[in-house]
């Protein structure tokens, strides 16, 4: 009997309606912020710079592809491009784009809302990018290492190596605030030591190429090579060029002397860089570029490359030495 009213129990429970209990929800894990990286160059010319980035990422507490994610474009030295590539990170609504100065000016035409944060050797307020250094006010701050103010600066540095050049060349990516006002800087400086100037545009390794038969062919007796990503993007090239014509070459960028150049003299933009990757960071948390003063750099390195100015025959003064901040031998 107990048997039988055991089955029937089970028979029963077998027969009765399903009900179904609805599963807890899992909450759901917000989607990480996207930083839209834009850069006039290209990936291959900006690797540390990229890596520089990441680290004040992660000094500020983010990790790309844990907390973090990078969508980056690249105009591949072509900035008629910058204007579509900063409309299409607006469009994929990032939450802060970062740039260099004329992808930073491209960017500012595409959105007054996104967040940018920009790197410039030039000087933002008068560029356009903020309202003043301690001030922003809109939707831009960044970082400015002033290296296209230092024009005037390279040139004396680079006649106290070569006294006795009385014509000097310069190759300059026109038509960007900081090389432009490199441009004018330089002019002045040469027009006041009495010094004969041969400027010449580059936009393309032909260009470069063109620029040192003209060099050759009007006496230039050294060389200034721009500030700018361009020309240090084209480091390998200008400075075979400057090799192969015997012209001694002072250069705006490390990277350039390490590549071989003569000498150079200005602040590390790889450091801008990491700077600029804090500044994001902070902007994430929730801080307004308007309320983030324009950081500045204050250091700078003079960097000169002994094994190159032995093969120009180039005696370095010991005021040099004294004064450069690292010496490559």
């Amino acid at each position: 009997m107990e048997r039988r009213q055991v089955i029937t129990l089970i028979g029963g429970a077998a027969a009765a309606p399903l009900i179904l209990r609805p599963l807890p929800l899992r909450a759901q894990q917000p989607a990480v912020p996207v930083i839209g990286f834009l850069r006039s160059t290209s990936l291959a010319d900006s690797t540390q710079l990229v890596t520089a980035f990441r680290r004040g990422l992660n000094e500020s507490g983010y990790i790309e592809g844990q907390t973090v994610a990078i969508e980056f474009r690249w105009a591949e030295g072509h900035n008629d491009r910058l204007p579509a590539l900063a409309a299409e990170l607006v469009r994929r609504q990032v939450a802060v784009i970062v740039a260099n100065s004329v992808s930073a000016l491209a960017a500012k035409a595409a959105t007054t809302t996104v967040p940018i944060v920009f790197t410039t050797g030039s000087d933002p307020v008068r560029d356009g990018l903020v309202g003043s250094l301690n001030r922003p006010g809109g939707n831009v701050t960044g970082v400015t290492f002033f290296s296209g103010l230092l024009g005037a600066k390279r040139l004396e540095l680079l006649r106290q190596l070569v006294p006795k050049a009385t014509i000097i060349g310069m190759l300059v990516f026109p038509n960007t605030p900081e090389t432009e006002a490199e441009r004018r800087d330089v002019q002045s400086a040469a027009k006041a030591s009495g010094l004969g100037l041969v400027i010449v545009d580059v936009g393309s390794d032909r260009d470069i190429e063109t620029a040192f038969a003209e060099f050759v062919q009007r006496g230039v007796g050294a060389l200034l090579t721009g500030n700018g990503p361009f020309l240090v993007s084209k480091r390998e090239l200008v400075v075979a060029l400057a090799a192969r014509n015997a012209i001694p070459a002072m250069h705006a960028q490390r990277e350039e002397v390490e590549a071989g150049g003569l000498m150079s003299y200005g602040p590390g933009n790889t450091d801008a860089y990491r700077q600029a990757g804090i500044y994001a960071g902070q902007i994430l948390k929730g801080k307004k570029p308007a309320n983030l003063p324009v950081m500045q750099s204050t250091t700078f390195d003079f960097v000169i490359n002994l094994k190159t100015a032995k093969s120009l025959g180039l005696v370095v003064p010991d005021r040099l030495l004294v004064a450069a901040t690292e010496v490559i031998e």
